[in-house]
Protein backbone atom coordinates (compact mmCIF):
# COMPACT_ATOMS: atom_id res chain seq x y z
CA UNK A 1 0.00 0.00 0.00
CA UNK A 2 1.23 3.54 -0.61
CA UNK A 3 2.45 5.52 2.37
CA UNK A 4 0.26 8.31 3.67
CA UNK A 5 2.32 11.47 3.15
CA UNK A 6 1.90 14.46 5.46
CA UNK A 7 3.96 17.57 4.67
CA UNK A 8 4.02 19.02 8.21
CA UNK A 9 3.31 17.62 11.65
CA UNK A 10 0.83 20.43 12.38
CA UNK A 11 -1.39 19.21 9.52
CA UNK A 12 -2.34 16.20 11.64
CA UNK A 13 -4.38 18.42 13.98
CA UNK A 14 -7.11 18.71 11.32
CA UNK A 15 -7.14 14.93 10.70
CA UNK A 16 -8.27 13.75 14.16
CA UNK A 17 -10.98 11.11 13.78
CA UNK A 18 -9.73 9.93 10.38
CA UNK A 19 -8.14 6.63 9.43
CA UNK A 20 -4.84 7.86 8.05
CA UNK A 21 -2.89 4.76 7.23
CA UNK A 22 -3.05 1.05 6.48
CA UNK A 23 0.17 -0.96 6.29
CA UNK A 24 1.04 -3.74 3.90
CA UNK A 25 0.27 -7.34 4.84
CA UNK A 26 2.99 -9.22 6.68
CA UNK A 27 3.05 -13.01 7.07
CA UNK A 28 3.80 -14.17 10.60
CA UNK A 29 6.21 -17.04 10.09
CA UNK A 30 7.13 -19.69 12.62
CA UNK A 31 10.69 -18.39 12.40
CA UNK A 32 9.55 -14.91 13.51
CA UNK A 33 7.59 -16.47 16.40
CA UNK A 34 10.64 -18.50 17.44
CA UNK A 35 12.90 -15.43 17.30
CA UNK A 36 10.45 -13.50 19.46
CA UNK A 37 10.35 -16.38 21.94
CA UNK A 38 14.14 -16.34 22.06
CA UNK A 39 14.27 -12.57 22.58
CA UNK A 40 11.69 -12.59 25.38
CA UNK A 41 12.27 -15.97 27.00
CA UNK A 42 8.62 -16.92 26.43
CA UNK A 43 8.91 -20.45 25.05
CA UNK A 44 5.39 -21.63 25.88
CA UNK A 45 4.53 -24.62 23.68
CA UNK A 46 1.54 -22.93 22.02
CA UNK A 47 4.09 -20.65 20.35
CA UNK A 48 7.10 -22.84 19.60
CA UNK A 49 6.20 -26.55 19.65
CA UNK A 50 4.71 -27.10 16.19
CA UNK A 51 3.97 -30.82 16.66
CA UNK A 52 2.36 -30.44 20.07
CA UNK A 53 0.36 -27.38 19.03
CA UNK A 54 -0.98 -29.25 15.99
CA UNK A 55 -2.30 -31.99 18.31
CA UNK A 56 -3.27 -30.14 21.49
CA UNK A 57 -3.84 -26.46 20.76
CA UNK A 58 -7.41 -25.26 20.28
CA UNK A 59 -6.02 -23.10 17.47
CA UNK A 60 -4.87 -26.02 15.31
CA UNK A 61 -1.23 -25.01 15.40
CA UNK A 62 1.20 -22.53 16.88
CA UNK A 63 0.18 -18.93 17.46
CA UNK A 64 2.12 -15.69 17.71
CA UNK A 65 2.69 -14.15 21.11
CA UNK A 66 0.25 -11.33 21.80
CA UNK A 67 3.18 -9.06 22.51
CA UNK A 68 4.74 -9.95 19.17
CA UNK A 69 1.54 -8.81 17.46
CA UNK A 70 1.52 -5.63 19.56
CA UNK A 71 5.18 -4.88 18.86
CA UNK A 72 4.53 -4.87 15.11
CA UNK A 73 2.50 -1.65 15.48
CA UNK A 74 5.73 0.39 15.51
CA UNK A 75 6.82 -1.17 12.21
CA UNK A 76 3.39 -0.78 10.66
CA UNK A 77 3.24 2.94 11.52
CA UNK A 78 6.72 3.55 10.13
CA UNK A 79 5.97 1.81 6.85
CA UNK A 80 2.53 3.33 6.32
CA UNK A 81 2.73 7.02 7.28
CA UNK A 82 5.42 9.63 6.64
CA UNK A 83 5.46 13.11 8.10
CA UNK A 84 8.11 15.17 6.33
CA UNK A 85 9.37 17.46 9.08
CA UNK A 86 9.77 14.83 11.83
CA UNK A 87 13.31 14.40 13.12
CA UNK A 88 12.47 11.83 15.80
CA UNK A 89 9.58 9.79 17.09
CA UNK A 90 9.29 7.89 20.36
CA UNK A 91 6.76 5.45 21.73
CA UNK A 92 5.19 7.15 24.75
CA UNK A 93 2.94 4.33 25.87
CA UNK A 94 -0.34 2.54 25.52
CA UNK A 95 -3.64 3.50 27.08
CA UNK A 96 -5.52 0.32 26.24
CA UNK A 97 -4.62 -3.00 24.64
CA UNK A 98 -6.73 -6.06 23.89
CA UNK A 99 -5.76 -9.26 22.10
CA UNK A 100 -9.06 -10.21 20.49
CA UNK A 101 -8.03 -13.13 18.24
CA UNK A 102 -4.97 -15.37 17.92
CA UNK A 103 -2.61 -15.11 14.95
CA UNK A 104 -1.65 -18.57 13.74
CA UNK A 105 1.75 -19.15 12.19
CA UNK A 106 1.47 -18.53 8.47
CA UNK A 107 -1.32 -15.94 8.70
CA UNK A 108 -0.88 -12.39 7.41
CA UNK A 109 -1.54 -9.28 9.48
CA UNK A 110 -1.54 -5.54 8.85
CA UNK A 111 -2.03 -2.36 10.83
CA UNK A 112 -4.81 0.22 10.55
CA UNK A 113 -4.31 3.62 12.16
CA UNK A 114 -7.00 6.13 13.04
CA UNK A 115 -5.81 9.40 14.58
CA UNK A 116 -7.60 9.70 17.93
CA UNK A 117 -5.90 12.82 19.34
CA UNK A 118 -3.29 15.44 18.53
CA UNK A 119 -1.73 17.60 21.23
CA UNK A 120 1.07 20.09 20.77
CA UNK A 121 4.00 19.63 23.16
CA UNK A 122 7.35 21.38 23.45
CA UNK A 123 9.25 20.64 20.24
CA UNK A 124 6.53 18.61 18.56
CA UNK A 125 3.29 16.81 19.20
CA UNK A 126 1.81 13.91 21.07
CA UNK A 127 -0.31 11.77 18.75
CA UNK A 128 -2.71 9.10 19.93
CA UNK A 129 -3.73 6.37 17.53
CA UNK A 130 -6.57 3.90 17.59
CA UNK A 131 -4.56 1.03 16.15
CA UNK A 132 -5.89 -2.28 14.92
CA UNK A 133 -3.96 -5.32 13.77
CA UNK A 134 -6.15 -7.08 11.22
CA UNK A 135 -5.78 -10.75 10.28
CA UNK A 136 -6.21 -11.62 6.61
CA UNK A 137 -9.48 -13.49 6.16
CA UNK A 138 -10.73 -12.87 9.71
CA UNK A 139 -13.55 -10.59 10.82
CA UNK A 140 -11.97 -10.27 14.28
CA UNK A 141 -8.75 -8.31 14.62
CA UNK A 142 -5.76 -9.78 16.42
CA UNK A 143 -5.18 -6.68 18.51
CA UNK A 144 -6.75 -3.32 19.22
CA UNK A 145 -4.72 -0.70 21.04
CA UNK A 146 -4.66 2.97 21.84
CA UNK A 147 -1.04 3.88 21.28
CA UNK A 148 0.60 7.17 22.15
CA UNK A 149 3.63 8.54 20.31
CA UNK A 150 5.60 11.72 20.58
CA UNK A 151 6.93 13.15 17.35
CA UNK A 152 9.52 15.91 17.38
CA UNK A 153 10.40 18.43 14.65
Amino acid sequence: MPKTQIARLEELSSRVGQELAVSDWMVITQERINLFAEATGDHQWIHVDVARAAKESPYGGTIAHGYLTLSLLARFVQESIKVDNIRMGVNYGLNRVRFTAPVRAGQAVRGHFKLAAFEEIAGGAQVTWNATVAIDGSEKPACVAEMVSRWYV
